[in-house]
């Protein structure tokens, strides 16, 4: 009987806990995004590109929109 509840106990506890890491990690990507607009632009400098403000904030607005749909 012991062993049935400290088994329960642990599956539980490793479930919550896999749940809990994982809203965790979704808000805090949510609040601090991957890559930034300096980061973009750096990388679109770095190929070729002169990135206006516009396009920037259009693909900053795109990334937001598929970060939404996961």
């Amino acid at each position: 009987m012991l062993v049935l509840v400290g088994l329960l106990a642990l599956v539980v506890g490793l479930v919550g806990g896999f749940f809990l890491a994982r809203f965790t990690m979704k808000s805090y990507l949510a609040k601090n995004p991957p890559i930034s607009e300096e980061m973009m632009k750096s990388m679109m400098m770095s190929m070729g590109q002169k990135p206006s403000q516009k396009k920037l904030n259009q693909m900053m607005s795109q990334m937001k929109a598929q970060n939404a749909k996961r």
